[in-house]
């Protein structure tokens, strides 16, 4: 019982971090069409704060995602077939 819990708990964390990384990422493609919407009136402060932020913070949290998103996608489909191949016996 112990180990379910714990694995419970685990994915749970797991979970919340992922939502609060995918709202991260929804906030910077936010702030991003802001800020070519400013240069484009003619201030460029945004833009260059975004440009600053993107290899540092921007692409780790777009790589965290889009793996998330293939691990969860391939670990669904492992269970489809394993319960699939498990009904067959």
């Amino acid at each position: 019982m112990t180990k379910q819990k714990s694995e419970t708990k685990f994915k749970v964390i797991i979970d919340n971090f992922l939502l609060i990384n995918l709202f991260v990422v929804i906030f910077f493609a936010i702030f991003f069409i802001f800020a070519v919407i400013m240069q484009i009136n003619g201030v460029f402060i945004f833009l260059n704060i975004f440009q600053n932020l993107w290899t540092p913070l921007v692409t780790p949290l777009i790589t965290i995602l889009i793996v998330s998103a293939l691990v969860n996608g391939i670990n669904s489909w492992w269970k489809r077939k394993w319960l699939s191949q498990e009904e067959e016996t």
